[in-house]
């Protein structure tokens, strides 16, 4: 760890005058100053103890912004204050010969900076976190083998595959031109399952995906994790963990808890970018309107038992199936009226009704909502036409990728 400020430094602006901290008057004078204090401790010989007072009070003065009404309503300038704060810790963690526990502080600052921060000198916290996550493959490779032949040794269940009946199932096509994609299936709103078009990503060929490859690529990372087999659930609630402690708690069980936890978010590929190397847009994607940076990449990574309820979203979505399978019903937007909604604004968009055991009594006319349905492989695609309702049930350990556009 001795040589790791040595590299941090490097990729730090040369000098002070090159350090911006230019913000509107938004931002108080005081605090303004506060982060100048910490800039000039970058170069110069301060303690690392003066580094994290000055880092902490800016964080803590930040946090208290960022938590301030709703999200939406907090200004960047302070998500911008509060990246600079995250920055001058992982300084502080990191200038006098650290620990692997200050490391791993240094990676949890790092990230958290990323979630709930703003991009500060071309996102340099992206490439700190690179740097320090080398540094704990390097001290940890042992304890990670150890690990690894662990895992290796979990064997995981023959989930129980629905049968679906062919007047029910959606319809499959292999490797469809974009001209018969468009006409067959986009411009008529219908689903459909694409077969050997991410026969070539990464993620399924030189870097399959599974619990092993996580744990290297990302096991030290804080992530945002949803505990709760459905978000419906009053029980369901949000988190932040390392990968490797979600891992360890949802997916392995090793606390001997029985709750459901799902990784399920759109900044992992941007927080993590050796998972977002192994994916590739669909081509399809450019029949839409959008541009390319309009599409929105999900990642959903969870055991077996997870659902997500019957819900519609505003977008076209390609769910991409890498590792297990998973059972889908889908229902046309003219049902709507038979799958009764939530009246809240909150949750207009998902219905009150459990798909695989209605309430025939509170919801008369759900029974007669048609619908298709289909089991998810790993290697296959399913598009999901705007606005059409789905229902997905992960039959076992699962990682799938949804690309949401117009």
């Amino acid at each position: 760890m001795a040589m790791l400020w040595s590299k941090i430094s490097a990729v730090l602006p040369v000098n002070e005058e090159q350090f911006p901290l230019h913000f509107s008057d938004k931002v108080e004078s005081s605090v303004v100053e506060m982060l100048k204090r910490s800039r000039q401790q970058l170069y110069s010989d301060a303690t690392s103890t003066s580094r994290m007072l000055n880092a902490q009070i800016i964080l803590d003065y930040s946090w208290e912004k960022l938590n301030t009404g709703t999200w939406r309503h907090v200004d960047k300038e302070w998500r911008r204050v509060y990246s600079y704060g995250c920055l001058f810790k992982v300084a502080a963690l990191c200038c006098e010969d650290p620990s692997v526990d200050e490391v791993l502080q240094a990676v949890r600052t790092c990230d958290m900076g990323l979630l709930m921060g703003a991009a500060v000198l071309d996102n340099i916290l992206q490439v700190i976190v690179r740097i320090l996550q080398s540094e704990v493959r390097k001290s940890t490779k042992e304890e990670d083998e150890c690990e690894h032949a662990e895992v290796k040794r979990i064997k995981i269940g023959c989930p129980h595959v629905p049968v679906i009946k062919e007047e029910l199932a959606v319809p499959r096509m292999k490797c469809p031109s974009l001209e018969s994609f468009n006409t067959n299936y986009l411009l008529p709103l219908k689903p459909v399952i694409l077969e050997g078009i991410i026969d070539h990503w990464p993620a399924l060929n030189e870097h399959p995906w599974s619990i092993e490859y996580l744990r290297s690529v990302a096991g030290c990372r804080t992530v945002p994790v949803e505990v709760g087999s459905r978000y419906t659930d009053e029980e369901w609630s949000q988190t932040l963990l390392t990968v490797n402690g979600f891992i360890d708690r949802y997916i392995l069980n090793k606390d001997g808890g029985k709750a459901l936890g799902y990784l399920a978010q759109h900044q992992l590929f941007d927080q993590i970018p050796e998972l977002k190397d192994d994916i590739r847009l669909p081509d399809y994607c450019c029949l839409g309107e959008g541009d390319e940076d309009d599409i929105t990449v999900n990642a959903w990574f969870g055991p077996g038992g997870t659902v997500s309820p019957l819900h519609q979203d505003p977008q076209q979505n390609f769910l991409a199936q890498v590792v297990g399978s998973k059972y889908i019903r889908l229902y046309s937007p003219e049902d709507t009226d038979k799958l009764y909604p939530h009246q809240s604004q909150l949750l207009h968009n998902t219905s009150q009704v459990e798909v695989e055991n209605p309430d025939t009594e509170r919801f008369p006319q759900f029974a007669k909502a048609p619908y298709l349905e289909c089991v998810l492989q790993p290697g296959e695609v399913l598009f999901i036409p705007v606005r059409h309702w789905h229902y997905v049930r992960s039959l076992e350990l699962s990682f799938s990728v949804s690309f949401w556009w117009s």
